[in-house]
């Protein structure tokens, strides 16, 4: 080999040696713990970047932070804080699969729809008394969902339901108003439904009514006032079951089993009977965090926030004002219930003459000693208190 081409080879050689130098430090980035030849991430990658928007309709109801894990689903067991009291759920609708704007279309898909179906309703009034028969399903629920300026006007408080989930199983009625009918809204046969986020108000009797054996439902963040203006005496703001006297006209003469229904963070107000009328024959629910305003209770009957005559129902956590008598009342009206309720942590500004907690009879029903009474002329309760 001659001199020079021994010197060009060498040449050679050094530029090999830098060029792959420099291959390896390129693929290892400069990162000690990425091994060397590595060509994609190792592991899963975190990024607080804001994912791009979905391709699909966007949620007009998710105001919920990026951030934020999402809401349950509000007809599953109750959530607990650091107080032991439940927590309220919040319930988003999903896309719309029809929207309507009128009482034609909205009876139109109302008889249309079927499990995973999403009926928006956009704002303006409806005029009419409207019914689903439909069920949904646990998995796929059907979805009406509005703002309060969408309002169904049921045309008159002397007849009518205003909206009737009449066997609709798995139905959500989310965030429009009903006004203007005989009662607002009513379920028969009904399991698993979500009622949320109404207006509910000028009724001629109770506002919202769950009966006819339903069961598994959830009343929630609802706002409920103006009942009574057909007849005082059925003017409830919430109604579970049916009296004993309506058993064979309602449950083929049978106790109304209407179970395990869940009403919570409700507002009630301006009802002539009581906010909330729990029958016999119902058992296991919970009312959970509502407040009542009794000032427009009336008459001999309706003279407490909160009328309970079925079983082993919780009621937690709950704020009235303004009773006509008692706070919170339990009855017999039929042998064998009436019983084994607890009131817990409640607060009762009664501004009446009767007691915060009055049990007839005690039947096994207890007041913690965590419940609360002001205003109530008899005190705390017509039983000692149970350590909470």
């Amino acid at each position: 080999m001659t001199s020079g081409n021994r010197a060009l080879w060498l040449a050679t050689g050094a530029f090999l040696c830098s060029v792959i130098a420099l291959i390896v430090a390129v693929t290892s980035g400069g990162d000690p713990d990425t091994p060397a030849g590595a060509t994609g991430p190792v592991g899963p990658t975190l990024t607080t970047r804001t994912p791009a928007a979905s391709a699909t309709e966007p949620d007009e109801d998710d105001t919920t932070p990026a951030s934020s894990a999402p809401a349950a689903d509000p007809s599953g067991p109750a959530a607990t804080g650091d107080t032991g009291a439940p927590t309220a759920r919040t319930l988003k609708c999903p896309a719309a699969t029809v929207t309507v704007n009128d009482s034609a279309s909205l009876e139109q898909a109302l008889a249309d729809a079927g499990p995973g179906d999403s009926i928006r309703l956009a704002d303006g009034t409806y005029q009419g008394r409207f019914k689903a028969t439909t069920p949904g399903t646990a998995d796929r629920p059907v979805y009406v969902c509005g703002g309060s300026a969408a309002v169904i006007d049921g045309e008159g408080i002397d007849g009518g339901y205003g909206f009737h989930l009449d066997g609709a199983s798995h139905w959500r009625l989310v965030g429009f108003t009903v006004r203007n009918s005989q009662k607002g809204v009513m379920a028969d046969r009904v399991q698993g439904a979500v009622i949320q986020g109404l207006t509910v108000e000028r009724i001629g009797d109770e506002a919202i009514h769950l009966r006819n054996f339903s069961s598994d439902n959830v009343v929630q963040d609802n706002t409920v006032r103006d009942t009574g203006n057909r007849r005082e005496k059925f003017g409830e703001g919430i109604y579970i079951g049916s009296a004993e006297s309506n058993w064979c006209t309602v449950s083929d003469c049978k106790p109304d089993a209407s179970n395990r229904n869940v009403i919570r963070g409700n507002g009630i107000s301006d009802t002539t009977a009581e906010s909330i009328d729990i029958k016999e024959g119902t058992s296991d629910g919970e009312v959970i965090g509502n407040t009542f305003d009794g000032s427009a209770l009336s008459g001999s009957h309706n003279d407490s926030w909160v009328d309970l005559k079925g079983n082993g129902w919780l009621v937690q956590g709950n704020t009235g004002r303004h009773a006509l008598q008692d706070g919170f009342q339990t009855h017999e009206i039929v042998d064998g219930w009436g019983a084994d309720n607890t009131f817990k942590g409640n607060t009762a500004h009664v501004d009446g003459p009767g007691y915060g907690y009055k049990l007839t009879p005690v039947n096994g029903n207890k007041v913690t000693c965590d419940n609360k009474a002001t205003g109530a002329a008899e005190g705390l309760a017509n039983v000692d208190c149970t350590p909470s």
